[in-house]
């Protein structure tokens, strides 16, 4: 497996297209240079996950969530969607949008955080804390548990955050490859694999934030 370094310009546009308004652009770049110089250090490079299997109609969601995603074959019996953005990195902080879309034929209704597990390369099960809300990872805005009614073909998104990990980039040990996420506890989970893995490892903790609806 490769390590491919990311760029920070390309990263903040990339994260600044998936969560404007949430904060998430400014704490990178507060990552980047906490003491405000202008000097920024070069991120750690994020590790790629391995290929999956998901359909091409997930791809746009990874740069861009936003609500009139077609409805269409292959739609879970849930009637709900999942899909993941690509891994962004600043220094030690990493995250990525989680959108949820409505493809069935009638109206979904979230309130609250994602329901998630976290499984490493062989499918195990990962000593992994999921937080409801950034907790002590990150200053990122969070909207919190609100009513939240997706028409057919609309989307929500979470932001998933956490600290990088120094993991075993040929096995992915310490990394979490597969994702197991439901809109709420208690609801069927979809498994997706997001691009650039979970490096958490030894930190051991995972924020997300509560649903919100993405931009019309």
């Amino acid at each position: 497996m490769s390590v491919i370094p990311v760029r920070r310009m390309v990263i903040l546009a990339a994260v600044a297209a998936l969560t404007a308004g949430c904060g998430l652009p400014a704490e990178l770049d507060r990552e980047a240079d906490p003491a405000r110089t202008g000097a920024r250090e070069r991120p750690r490079p994020a590790v790629t996950a391995p290929a999956t299997n998901a359909p091409a109609a997930n791809a746009p969601a990874a740069t861009a969530p936003a609500s009139g995603a077609p409805t269409g074959p292959g739609c879970p019996d849930t009637g709900t969607r999942v899909s993941t953005g690509m891994v962004t990195a600043a220094m030690g902080l990493r995250a990525t949008t989680v959108t949820l879309t409505n493809c069935g034929e009638r109206d979904q209704r979230l309130n609250g955080y994602p329901d998630v597990r976290v499984r490493d390369v062989e499918r195990r099960p990962m000593n992994v804390t999921v937080l409801k809300g950034p907790g002590p990872i990150t200053q990122l805005e969070d909207p919190g548990p609100h009513p939240v009614t997706l028409k057919p073909g609309e989307s929500a998104y979470s932001v998933f955050v956490w600290r990088y990990s120094a993991v075993d980039t040929a096995t992915l040990r310490g990394s979490g490859v597969y994702v197991e996420i439901a809109p709420a506890a208690g609801a069927a989970r979809q498994t997706v694999q997001p691009e650039g893995g979970l490096d958490i490892g030894e930190t051991g903790m995972l924020g997300t934030t509560a649903w919100q609806k993405a931009a019309e």
